[in-house]
């Protein structure tokens, strides 16, 4: 180029030049194919957002944020401060790193919260507050993703003292779950029940209500089985068969309310029929006059336990008759007694139906009557048999009201009559004096006891009222003799002798 050329290039501007400059060597070494970096890169970005769109989801899903360890404040200061070049200011990343520290604290009480409660399983009785904790608790990660750590923080604390208050439920919540578990069990709801008592084990594994609860609601389709059958059997009168049903069931479930009224009431049944039986054979054999036998029945009858007062009553009525037929014996024998005027056997009757009802008016008035029948009997007889003690006046004044009782008695009877009767002989002739002969040795001193001293003689003769008499004889050197004769009354002797012809000197002996 010649020095003329140059001097006609207009000045330029360098910085519009650069830019066309460059603009023109990027086109004029544009080749016309991507080269293989570009593939490179194109192919790395496809893989990257295929694993943002189906892999990330996943592990956001299996991992609770935040997803990396918690920051120990003095690794973080260390490791911030060899880093050459800072984005923010040591004390702002340490301020931050406490506020990460903090927010992963409650984080931490907030994951045991949330274990616990699902160890609980929770979403059976508290899904709603335990999923609006869980929500709050999601909200904390967002602001844990943007590094608001306080907000963090604050959205656990929420969560946590959510999650915490639901826990405080537990002990109402078992006690709700053990009624609705009680009303499913009342309902026959074997797997409600089952599922309720299981849920209230969770909360205490040791509570003996729903222990038993839910064994009972294990075999409660079973149980419901037999109850119906058993009921059917009673229905239709088959006591034995539905007993052993029923007790069947309460093997299965003791505590079945059900079970046990229905058996009690067929137990009930099965003792009335029983009683029944025995009591219909008392009274056959009371109809069979067997009173005893009877009154053994009804005995056992009132031994079940059941309807006592009938059978007692009965027992009562039996004995009363058993009474009445001993008082009607007795009745027929004092009658027989008293028509034969045999009162002393009449009396020991009487005494024998006092002895039954002390009270009978007909036994006190009659033994009183014939006691003294009997006394009067004995007296008559002692009289009758005894005329000689007519002699003493006493005793014929006693005899004589002994006879005049006899004679003021109303249908004395055949036999008093005949008493009296040889009584009034027996009393007549008593005043009437008997000769009697008396003979001695005419050495013998006769004295007639009660009528005086008669001395001596060969024979007399004596005028003597009935009776009993006692002739003494005496003489000197003998032994005395006593004569006892009876006069009158068909018995007096023909002569009464009276000698004393036994020595009492001893006899001399010969030379």
């Amino acid at each position: 180029m010649s020095e003329n050329d140059i001097d006609k290039i207009d000045p330029v501007d360098f910085e519009h030049n650069e830019e066309i400059t460059l603009s023109n060597q990027t086109a004029e070494i544009k080749p016309d194919k991507p080269s293989l970096w570009a593939w490179v890169a194109v192919g790395g970005l496809f893989v990257v957002a295929l694993l943002v769109i189906f892999v990330l989801p996943s592990i956001v899903s299996e991992y609770e944020l935040p997803l990396e360890r918690r920051v120990d404040v003095a690794d973080l200061q260390t490791r911030e401060a060899i880093s050459a070049v800072p984005a923010i200011s040591p004390f702002e990343e340490s301020q931050r790193a406490l506020q990460r520290k903090e927010a992963q604290d409650v984080l931490a009480v907030l994951l045991e919260n949330q274990e616990q409660l699902n160890a609980l399983d929770v979403t059976q009785w508290g899904q709603e507050p335990y999923a609006a904790a869980l929500e709050q608790a999601s909200l904390g990660d967002e602001y844990y993703r943007t590094q608001e750590f306080v907000s963090a923080r604050d959205s656990y604390a929420t969560s946590r003292d959510e999650l915490f208050a639901l826990i405080q439920t537990v002990p109402t919540v078992l006690t709700r779950t053990l009624i609705e578990a009680q009303q499913a069990l009342d309902l026959a709801d074997s797997a409600t029940a089952s599922d309720k008592f299981s849920l209230a084990l969770l909360f205490e594994p040791e509570n003996t209500i729903a222990q038993i609860g839910r064994r009972r609601a294990e075999s409660l389709d079973e149980v419901g089985v037999l109850l119906r059958e058993a009921d059917d059997l009673l229905e239709d009168g088959e006591l034995e068969r539905a007993r052993t049903i029923y007790q069947r069931v309460l093997a299965l479930d003791s505590r079945n309310d059900s079970a046990r009224q229905k058996m009690q009431e067929t137990v009930d049944l099965i003792g009335e029929n029983e009683f029944s039986a025995i009591m219909s054979s008392g009274y056959a054999l009371l109809e069979e006059g067997k009173p005893e036998r009877a009154i053994d029945a009804f005995l056992r009858a009132s031994a079940l336990g059941i309807n006592q007062e009938q059978a007692f009553a009965a027992i009562a009525q039996t004995e009363n008759q058993i009474v009445n037929a001993e008082i009607n014996d007795l009745k027929q024998l004092i009658e027989v007694a008293e028509n034969d005027e045999e009162w002393q056997l009449a009396v020991g009757d009487y005494d024998k139906v006092l002895t039954t009802d002390p009270n009978l008016l007909f036994a006190i008035e009659g033994r009183d009557y014939a006691e003294k029948r009997a006394r009067l009997d004995v007296l008559l007889i002692n009289a009758i048999d005894n005329p000689g003690r007519f002699l003493e006046a006493a005793i014929f004044e006693q005899t004589l009201d002994i006879y005049y009782t006899g004679r003021a008695i109303e249908n004395p009877g055949s036999r008093l009559s005949s008493q009296l009767d040889q009584l009034q002989v027996l009393l007549d002739s008593s005043q009437v004096p008997v000769d009697v002969q008396l003979i001695s040795d005419d050495l013998t001193d006769v004295t007639l006891l009660r009528v005086g001293n008669l001395g001596t003689f060969e024979q007399t003769a004596v005028s003597l009222k009935p009776g009993r008499y006692v002739a003494v004889g005496k003489r000197a050197g003998y032994r005395e003799v006593r004569e006892e004769f009876t006069v009158g009354f068909g018995l007096t002797p023909e002569a009464v002798i009276v000698r004393c012809d036994e020595s009492i000197l001893p006899t001399q002996r010969r030379r």
